[in-house]
């Protein structure tokens, strides 16, 4: 890396986790053939199956890239309603042999009537939600907190140009906890719902508030992402894709803030657009380079 390249991503020191996209246990190359016919060899991520337990019972088994279990497993069970902010969680037992983690709690969890609510939602690699998660939506107090354009456009050129593993093999999302214009934590998997779930686990763990943060990701602004995002306190979606009608609708009824398409210096807002403080001149802002951009992705995921 060139004295220029590592003055520009001094910002990297800022996060407190980050992705690693040259783990060998996250990718592997593939040896195939392109367009051409000619021999080509090219990364791609690594699909495990975990399976979560909730004390004594089976929960769920996962399709993800296999970092950060005891992350995914916590925010998993408190995104589902499963877990309380307030639950005590005596432990988080990882066996990588069998790819199993359990979560023990001191209360003892009833969630018996959550399992036969489950609900299949929109996101990739089938996200699950369960019915009484509506209510996070009825009863949402986020509050006001400001957005400024400049921490916007600081986010999303950082993210951008964080070494990761939606740049090195697509295939993959990511979502970013942020205060102000700092990335903080900078989770992967291959379905969006997994990467929030992490970043609330992460959260919860860590005892972090959600109402001076902001949350970034590279998915589909749905319904499942705006009932989790709720769900963690954070007042500020963003999303460098599109959205769905229902996603903007639980939005507005929320008082989420929703922003996507944000690339370069385009955005657009479509709930909660009284945060949004106008701050930065558009002339210096530059539009996203292709290199920066996801293998693929030129049009909403």
């Amino acid at each position: 890396m060139s004295a220029v390249d590592a003055d520009s991503l001094t910002f990297l020191d800022d996060y407190l986790v980050r992705p690693d996209p040259l783990d060998p246990r996250l990718s592997r190359a593939v040896a195939g053939v392109d367009h051409t016919g000619q021999r080509t060899e090219t990364r791609v991520v690594v699909e495990r199956a975990l399976t979560l337990y909730l004390n004594a019972r089976e929960i769920v088994t996962m399709m993800t890239i296999g970092d950060h279990p005891d992350y995914l497993a916590l925010g998993y069970l408190l995104n589902q309603n499963m877990l309380r902010p307030d639950d005590v969680v005596t432990d988080v037992e990882f066996d990588p042999e069998l790819d199993v983690v359990v979560v023990r709690t001191e209360r003892q969890t009833d969630y018996e009537e959550k399992l036969r609510k489950k609900t299949l939602t929109s996101g990739c690699a089938q996200g699950t939600a369960f019915g009484d998660l509506m209510d996070v939506i009825d009863q949402a107090e986020l509050p006001q907190a400001e957005l400024r354009t400049s921490w916007l456009y600081a986010l999303t050129h950082k993210i951008n140009t964080t070494p990761s593993l939606y740049l090195e093999a697509g295939a993959i999302h990511g979502c970013v906890l942020c205060e102000r214009d700092r990335p903080l934590v900078y989770m992967e998997d291959v379905g969006r719902h997994n990467a929030v779930d992490k970043i609330a686990g992460y959260m919860f763990r860590h005892g972090m508030p959600g109402s001076d943060k902001i949350f970034y990701t590279t998915g589909r602004l749905t319904s499942e992402m705006v009932i989790k995002t709720v769900r963690m306190g954070i007042p500020v979606l963003v999303s460098r894709s599109g959205f769905t009608a229902w996603g903007v609708e639980l939005a507005r009824k929320a008082g989420l803030t929703l922003i996507g398409r944000a690339r370069g210096k385009r955005f657009v807002a479509l709930s909660g657009v009284e945060r949004i403080v106008f701050d930065q001149d558009l002339a210096y802002v530059e539009e996203e380079a292709m290199k920066h951009r996801r293998k693929g992705a030129t049009f909403d995921d």
